[in-house]
Protein backbone atom coordinates (compact mmCIF):
# COMPACT_ATOMS: atom_id res chain seq x y z
CA UNK A 1 0.00 0.00 0.00
CA UNK A 2 1.03 3.56 -0.78
CA UNK A 3 2.01 5.59 2.36
CA UNK A 4 -0.62 8.17 1.16
CA UNK A 5 -2.86 5.75 0.60
CA UNK A 6 -2.20 4.50 3.93
CA UNK A 7 -2.03 7.21 5.73
CA UNK A 8 -5.28 8.10 4.19
CA UNK A 9 -7.26 5.72 5.20
CA UNK A 10 -5.41 3.49 8.29
CA UNK A 11 -3.82 6.96 10.01
CA UNK A 12 -0.92 7.84 10.47
CA UNK A 13 -1.66 7.66 13.96
CA UNK A 14 -2.71 4.05 13.89
CA UNK A 15 1.14 3.06 11.83
CA UNK A 16 2.94 5.36 13.89
CA UNK A 17 3.06 2.61 16.54
CA UNK A 18 4.81 -0.28 14.15
CA UNK A 19 7.00 2.99 13.17
CA UNK A 20 8.14 3.25 16.69
CA UNK A 21 8.75 -0.21 17.48
CA UNK A 22 10.95 -1.21 14.17
CA UNK A 23 12.98 1.79 14.62
CA UNK A 24 11.00 3.65 12.08
CA UNK A 25 11.93 0.94 9.54
CA UNK A 26 8.86 1.43 7.08
CA UNK A 27 9.43 -1.96 5.35
CA UNK A 28 9.26 -3.69 8.70
CA UNK A 29 6.61 -1.84 10.45
CA UNK A 30 4.86 -2.77 7.13
CA UNK A 31 5.78 -6.34 7.76
CA UNK A 32 4.71 -5.97 11.14
CA UNK A 33 1.27 -4.05 10.76
CA UNK A 34 0.64 -7.24 8.59
CA UNK A 35 1.78 -9.96 10.80
CA UNK A 36 -0.70 -8.11 13.77
CA UNK A 37 -3.97 -9.15 11.64
CA UNK A 38 -2.44 -12.13 10.82
CA UNK A 39 -2.34 -13.31 14.41
CA UNK A 40 -6.13 -11.49 14.78
CA UNK A 41 -7.23 -14.22 12.11
CA UNK A 42 -5.18 -16.95 14.03
CA UNK A 43 -7.37 -16.13 17.27
CA UNK A 44 -10.60 -15.61 15.33
CA UNK A 45 -11.37 -19.63 15.08
CA UNK A 46 -10.39 -20.19 18.66
CA UNK A 47 -12.08 -17.32 19.93
CA UNK A 48 -15.26 -18.45 18.23
CA UNK A 49 -15.28 -21.73 19.15
CA UNK A 50 -14.67 -20.82 22.63
CA UNK A 51 -17.91 -19.09 22.90
CA UNK A 52 -20.34 -21.70 20.74
CA UNK A 53 -19.00 -24.26 23.60
CA UNK A 54 -19.36 -22.04 26.32
CA UNK A 55 -22.76 -20.65 25.67
CA UNK A 56 -24.18 -23.80 24.74
CA UNK A 57 -22.54 -25.45 27.77
CA UNK A 58 -24.02 -22.80 30.33
CA UNK A 59 -27.76 -23.61 28.04
CA UNK A 60 -27.50 -27.38 28.83
CA UNK A 61 -26.65 -26.45 32.79
CA UNK A 62 -29.24 -23.71 32.90
CA UNK A 63 -32.02 -25.74 30.82
CA UNK A 64 -31.53 -28.58 33.37
CA UNK A 65 -31.85 -25.90 36.52
CA UNK A 66 -35.21 -24.93 35.25
CA UNK A 67 -36.35 -27.86 33.67
CA UNK A 68 -37.23 -25.80 31.06
CA UNK A 69 -35.59 -25.44 27.42
CA UNK A 70 -37.11 -22.48 26.79
CA UNK A 71 -35.75 -20.63 30.07
CA UNK A 72 -33.91 -17.86 27.76
CA UNK A 73 -37.68 -16.74 26.81
CA UNK A 74 -39.44 -17.83 29.88
CA UNK A 75 -37.30 -16.62 32.49
CA UNK A 76 -37.80 -13.09 30.84
CA UNK A 77 -40.54 -12.87 33.21
CA UNK A 78 -38.52 -14.98 36.05
CA UNK A 79 -35.32 -14.11 37.54
CA UNK A 80 -34.21 -11.84 35.26
CA UNK A 81 -36.73 -8.96 36.00
CA UNK A 82 -35.93 -9.36 39.78
CA UNK A 83 -35.60 -5.92 41.21
CA UNK A 84 -32.33 -6.32 42.23
CA UNK A 85 -30.90 -6.22 39.03
CA UNK A 86 -32.46 -2.63 38.44
CA UNK A 87 -29.17 -1.19 38.85
CA UNK A 88 -27.62 -2.96 35.62
CA UNK A 89 -30.63 -1.81 33.89
CA UNK A 90 -31.79 -6.05 33.51
CA UNK A 91 -29.25 -6.46 31.41
CA UNK A 92 -29.85 -10.28 30.53
CA UNK A 93 -33.44 -9.04 29.83
CA UNK A 94 -33.09 -6.44 27.63
CA UNK A 95 -30.41 -8.31 25.23
CA UNK A 96 -33.01 -10.99 24.69
CA UNK A 97 -35.91 -8.34 23.73
CA UNK A 98 -33.55 -6.83 21.89
CA UNK A 99 -33.43 -10.04 19.36
CA UNK A 100 -36.85 -10.73 19.50
CA UNK A 101 -37.64 -7.39 18.10
CA UNK A 102 -34.75 -7.91 15.63
CA UNK A 103 -36.50 -11.66 14.85
CA UNK A 104 -39.78 -10.33 14.62
CA UNK A 105 -39.02 -7.33 12.72
CA UNK A 106 -38.14 -9.51 10.24
CA UNK A 107 -40.70 -11.93 10.44
CA UNK A 108 -38.71 -14.52 10.80
CA UNK A 109 -40.16 -16.97 14.65
CA UNK A 110 -38.80 -16.03 17.64
CA UNK A 111 -37.06 -19.50 19.27
CA UNK A 112 -35.09 -20.04 21.99
CA UNK A 113 -32.33 -21.75 19.45
CA UNK A 114 -32.76 -18.23 17.52
CA UNK A 115 -32.15 -16.17 20.72
CA UNK A 116 -29.39 -18.26 22.20
CA UNK A 117 -26.90 -18.05 18.96
CA UNK A 118 -27.72 -14.50 18.71
CA UNK A 119 -26.59 -13.01 22.37
CA UNK A 120 -22.56 -12.11 22.08
CA UNK A 121 -19.75 -13.60 24.71
CA UNK A 122 -20.55 -10.30 26.82
CA UNK A 123 -24.04 -12.32 27.92
CA UNK A 124 -23.04 -15.56 28.69
CA UNK A 125 -20.12 -14.18 30.69
CA UNK A 126 -22.40 -11.46 32.68
CA UNK A 127 -24.15 -14.59 34.39
CA UNK A 128 -20.66 -14.84 36.21
CA UNK A 129 -21.55 -11.37 37.46
CA UNK A 130 -22.58 -11.71 41.66
CA UNK A 131 -26.15 -10.00 41.31
CA UNK A 132 -27.00 -12.88 38.39
CA UNK A 133 -24.73 -15.29 39.34
CA UNK A 134 -26.59 -15.30 43.39
CA UNK A 135 -29.75 -15.39 41.72
CA UNK A 136 -29.48 -18.74 40.04
CA UNK A 137 -27.71 -20.18 42.81
CA UNK A 138 -24.21 -20.37 41.62
CA UNK A 139 -25.52 -23.01 38.27
CA UNK A 140 -22.93 -21.57 36.24
CA UNK A 141 -20.10 -22.98 37.68
CA UNK A 142 -21.04 -25.96 36.87
CA UNK A 143 -20.29 -25.50 33.67
CA UNK A 144 -16.43 -26.43 34.91
CA UNK A 145 -16.97 -29.75 36.29
CA UNK A 146 -12.79 -30.06 35.92
CA UNK A 147 -11.91 -26.73 37.14
CA UNK A 148 -9.33 -26.68 40.08
CA UNK A 149 -10.80 -26.12 43.60
CA UNK A 150 -8.72 -22.86 43.49
CA UNK A 151 -10.82 -21.27 40.94
CA UNK A 152 -13.77 -19.61 42.12
CA UNK A 153 -16.81 -17.41 40.52
CA UNK A 154 -14.86 -14.76 40.78
CA UNK A 155 -11.62 -16.11 38.85
CA UNK A 156 -13.70 -17.22 36.04
CA UNK A 157 -15.17 -13.93 35.30
CA UNK A 158 -12.07 -12.84 35.56
CA UNK A 159 -11.01 -14.37 32.88
CA UNK A 160 -13.69 -14.35 30.47
CA UNK A 161 -13.75 -10.36 30.58
CA UNK A 162 -10.03 -10.67 29.92
CA UNK A 163 -11.07 -12.45 26.94
CA UNK A 164 -14.07 -10.76 25.65
CA UNK A 165 -11.92 -7.55 26.16
CA UNK A 166 -9.38 -8.80 24.15
CA UNK A 167 -11.63 -9.93 21.35
CA UNK A 168 -13.18 -6.61 21.15
CA UNK A 169 -9.63 -4.95 20.50
CA UNK A 170 -8.97 -7.32 17.82
CA UNK A 171 -12.31 -6.81 16.46
CA UNK A 172 -11.62 -3.14 16.10
CA UNK A 173 -8.41 -3.67 14.28
CA UNK A 174 -6.09 -2.63 17.85
CA UNK A 175 -2.40 -4.11 17.90
CA UNK A 176 -2.28 -7.26 19.64
CA UNK A 177 1.87 -7.90 19.85
CA UNK A 178 2.81 -4.69 21.66
CA UNK A 179 3.70 -3.99 25.41
CA UNK A 180 3.50 -0.29 25.29
CA UNK A 181 6.12 0.18 22.21
CA UNK A 182 8.03 -2.80 22.39
CA UNK A 183 7.02 -5.59 20.13
CA UNK A 184 5.31 -8.31 22.66
CA UNK A 185 3.57 -11.07 22.48
CA UNK A 186 3.11 -12.23 26.16
CA UNK A 187 -0.51 -11.13 26.30
CA UNK A 188 -1.25 -12.82 23.36
CA UNK A 189 -0.48 -16.48 24.55
CA UNK A 190 -1.15 -15.96 27.69
CA UNK A 191 -5.10 -15.12 26.12
CA UNK A 192 -4.39 -18.93 24.52
CA UNK A 193 -3.83 -20.29 27.45
CA UNK A 194 -6.92 -18.95 29.06
CA UNK A 195 -8.64 -19.93 26.08
CA UNK A 196 -7.47 -23.81 27.11
CA UNK A 197 -7.91 -23.86 30.51
CA UNK A 198 -11.35 -22.48 29.93
CA UNK A 199 -12.09 -25.63 27.33
CA UNK A 200 -10.25 -28.03 29.39
CA UNK A 201 -12.02 -27.02 32.62
CA UNK A 202 -15.62 -27.97 30.39
CA UNK A 203 -14.43 -31.12 28.92
CA UNK A 204 -10.62 -32.07 28.30
CA UNK A 205 -11.33 -33.87 25.26
CA UNK A 206 -12.64 -31.01 23.20
CA UNK A 207 -8.48 -30.08 23.71
CA UNK A 208 -7.89 -31.81 20.80
CA UNK A 209 -9.78 -30.41 18.83
CA UNK A 210 -8.94 -26.67 19.35
CA UNK A 211 -5.06 -27.90 19.37
CA UNK A 212 -6.37 -28.60 15.21
CA UNK A 213 -7.43 -24.90 14.70
CA UNK A 214 -4.47 -23.16 16.60
CA UNK A 215 -2.07 -21.37 14.78
CA UNK A 216 -1.46 -18.70 17.26
CA UNK A 217 1.73 -19.54 18.38
CA UNK A 218 3.06 -19.76 14.64
CA UNK A 219 2.14 -16.35 14.18
CA UNK A 220 3.59 -14.85 17.36
CA UNK A 221 6.53 -16.99 16.35
CA UNK A 222 7.10 -14.65 13.10
CA UNK A 223 6.18 -11.63 15.03
CA UNK A 224 9.27 -11.67 17.16
CA UNK A 225 11.76 -12.72 13.83
CA UNK A 226 10.33 -8.83 12.23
Amino acid sequence: MKIALRNQYLSTQRFSRYLIATGNNNRRAKRLYAANIRLAQAFHPMLSQLEVVFRNALNATLSAYFNDPDWIINQKNGFMSHPSLARSKFFLRSCIQKTEYHLQNRSIPVTAGKIISDQMFGFWAAFFVPHHYTLIRGQPIYVFPNKPAKETRASIHQKLEEIKNYRNRMNHCEPLCFNANTVDCTNALAIRSMIYELIEWIDPELKGYFQSIDTIQSKTARIMLI
